[in-house]
């Protein structure tokens, strides 16, 4: 999602305070399935034919074995972002960074690489937020192209996953993603962190919505998300979680370019 202060080219309002009932209806037709195609779950992959998982530095973990979630971070990098990868390493938990082009990976290279090099899965929430669905697949095309030649660039490795805007899909977004080299990666758990700055309120969501094999979405653009993110850690570390990348969350299987996760 794009930055507090960053204005939609669509509307010119403001996106914190703009649409917060439509951007809410959006995210829960993805979180139904509604939003394109059939979202394959993280079990569903790892019951397919194995293939060698993905290491992290944080280490391996078998998710058929143990209760695992995956953290994922979407439209940054932010001025907050350095304070998350601090709480991050202290805690010895890797997360999914789905980051946006302008203003953000333009803004932070520095961010991007140590994201990359501290062992978070870095990947694409698109160039400029703009809705998929609405593009031409030219301009889907270039929305998915440009933040991957911008991480590659700074972290020497090609993003295989992104997140569409909203959550909003379809067989032409599909497609494309699959030329790209893609997969998409919705999620399974929102603090509607845009809708508040309250910390407590935002852990709270968490706390409710997680189960074994969850994708948490969380933005650390905004100013409630990061100090939210060392409690939700220890409260499901102390339920008997496993935090993993969305890579590891998935193996021995891998996702397909072309395929929707959640």
């Amino acid at each position: 999602m794009p930055s507090p202060t960053k204005k939609t080219k669509k509307t010119g309002i403001p996106f914190r305070t703009a649409g917060i009932g439509a951007v809410a209806a959006c995210l829960a037709l993805a979180l139904t399935g509604c939003a394109g195609g059939d979202p394959t779950a993280p079990s569903a992959v790892r019951a397919a034919p194995a293939s060698t998982g993905q290491a992290v530095r944080f280490g391996t973990v078998d998710c058929r074995e143990v209760r695992c979630v995956a953290l994922t971070f979407d439209a940054g990098p932010s001025e907050n972002s350095a304070r998350l990868l601090d709480i991050l390493k202290e805690r010895q938990v890797p997360a999914t960074f789905f980051l946006l082009g302008a203003n953000h990976i333009e803004r932070y290279p520095r961010l991007v690489r140590r994201m990359a090099d501290e062992g978070h899965e870095v990947a694409s929430h698109t160039w400029d937020h703009k809705i998929l669905t609405k593009l031409t697949p030219r301009e889907i095309h270039e929305e998915l192209e440009r933040p991957n030649r911008e991480i590659q660039r700074l972290t020497g490795r090609r993003p295989t996953l992104m997140r569409p805007p909203q959550g909003r899909t379809d067989s032409t977004v599909h497609e494309i993603c699959r030329e790209l080299g893609l997969a998409e990666v919705l999620w399974t758990v929102t603090a509607k962190d845009y809708t508040t700055e309250d910390s407590a309120l935002i852990r709270r969501r968490v706390l409710e919505q997680t189960e074994r094999d969850g994708i948490i979405l969380l933005h650390d653009i905004y100013a409630g998300t990061v100090p939210a993110v060392p409690g939700i850690i220890d409260a499901l570390k102390e339920r008997g979680y496993v935090f993993v990348t969305v890579p590891q969350l998935l193996a021995p299987g891998r996702a397909q370019a072309g395929e929707v996760y959640r």
